[in-house]
């Protein structure tokens, strides 16, 4: 079963598709674009429609989803983690 879904391979983060997501869980997750299946484990519990990491952030570096610059990281993210206003914010303010 899919559990997350990614655009691109060029993304760094993908959409929780189901709920009950628990820590350490290792999810399956759909690259779109190339058709390319992935097996990513969780850092934290993830909320279906939340992000998840399937690429480790720097501070500031640029968060990619759906091929679309959606902010920056304002702390170390890695693989697995939650991706959320916790860790993200917009480049507009």
């Amino acid at each position: 079963m899919i559990q997350f879904i990614v655009h691109d391979e060029d993304d760094s983060v993908g959409v929780v598709t189901v709920e009950g997501l628990k820590a350490n869980d290792t999810l399956k997750g759909w690259i779109m674009d190339q058709d390319v299946l992935i097996d990513i484990k969780i850092n934290q519990d993830i909320p279906i429609g939340h992000k998840l990491a399937i690429k480790d952030l720097n501070e500031d570096d640029t968060v990619i989803k759906y091929g679309v610059d959606i902010g920056r990281a304002i702390s170390k993210i890695a693989v697995g983690d939650h991706l959320h206003v916790h860790n993200v914010k917009t480049k507009r303010w």
